[in-house]
């Protein structure tokens, strides 16, 4: 059943002089909270650095490989260059084309023969002859 036309009225209550104490286990259940959300933040954290640590190495590898095919290329186009560039037919035609030079006539040439360095303590036997013949004759003169 219904109180229709029944208004309750409800009676103040003055808590101004109601003193909160603070629950000493609703503190720790804080400081508990605020470790375990550390413990999941740390956990998670070790997780995913190893995992972004491999995806930026092998984006890092990626770049490298492509950095080395491109350098392979470019020394192959380079030495490809030099040796057109050192083809003495190509520098033969340059000579005689661009500036008007011809191979020099055969009275005109000159040989010049270097002789090759000795190794360290070695002598030319024609050279070393006369030093012992002085020797011998110097041994000789002193025997009388």
């Amino acid at each position: 059943m219904r109180d229709a036309g029944v208004v309750l009225l409800g009676k103040p209550v003055d808590n101004q002089r109601v003193v909160r104490q603070v629950d000493p286990r609703s503190r720790s259940e804080v400081w508990l909270l605020i470790l375990l959300l550390v413990l999941l933040a740390a956990g998670l954290g070790l997780y995913a650095w190893p995992a972004l640590e491999i995806r930026q190495s092998s984006q890092q590898s990626v770049l490298l490989y492509r950095e080395k095919e491109r350098l392979l290329e470019q020394k192959r186009k380079l030495q490809l260059e030099r040796a057109a560039l050192e083809n003495l037919w190509r520098v033969e035609a340059i000579a005689a084309k661009d500036l008007g030079l011809r191979p020099p006539r055969p009275e005109q040439s000159v040989v010049v023969e270097l002789p090759k360095p000795l190794p360290p303590g070695a002598t030319i036997a024609h050279e070393a002859a006369p030093a012992r013949e002085a020797r011998a004759g110097s041994a000789a003169e002193a025997r009388p």
